[in-house]
């Protein structure tokens, strides 16, 4: 005889992960920044690489021949390809979230951060963004603290998201300041 009641999944919980110290608060996820950041981050070194491994490449040709300047454009190639791989692995490490009564960030490859802003501290929220950032439709969110050790900025953040954080967090200083 078949039972009308449907069958639910034997569901085995699995161990339970810890907090981690890099992990965003309870019950909520790292927004991430855009990919455009590492672009932003890529053109800006190959930028600087072009115009170094060029003005080197002519100096070490002049001072030192050519195997120099052989020697120093490799060296200034191998440099932007590092910077081409770095820079993606620096974007995914941005992220932050917004909690109740402060901002969390995180960010870094080989050193990880994470900073926790009380919204009562922030005194100044501005949005910033050079021609580069402009062009790739992208800003930077800057957070200036009472302390100025704690200063801090969200980059990469897309045009229409950067204005609308910068809104929300400077309503949030606000009104967090107001008993001080």
């Amino acid at each position: 005889m078949e039972s009308s009641e449907p069958t639910q999944p034997d569901v085995t919980p699995g161990p339970v992960r810890a907090q981690g110290p890099f992990d965003p608060p309870e019950g909520t996820q790292w927004i991430r920044v855009s990919r455009a950041l590492a672009w932003y981050r890529r053109l800006a070194a190959a930028g600087l690489c072009l115009l170094l491994g060029g003005l080197g490449g002519v100096m070490a040709l002049v001072w030192g021949g050519w195997a120099w300047a052989l020697a120093w454009v490799v060296a200034t190639a191998t440099v932007l390809a590092v910077s081409w791989f770095v820079a993606g692995a620096f974007q995914r490490s941005w992220g932050f979230v917004e909690a109740q009564s402060e901002l969390y960030l995180t960010y870094g490859v080989l050193l990880r951060q994470l900073v926790v802003v009380p919204y009562g501290r922030m005194q100044v929220v501005d949005m910033t963004a050079d021609l580069l950032e402009q062009a790739l439709g992208i800003a930077t969110v800057r957070i200036r603290t009472a302390a100025s050790t704690a200063d801090t900025k969200v980059l990469g953040l897309p045009l229409e998201q950067a204005v609308q954080l910068r809104g929300r967090l400077a309503a949030r200083s606000e009104s967090f300041s107001t008993g001080l």
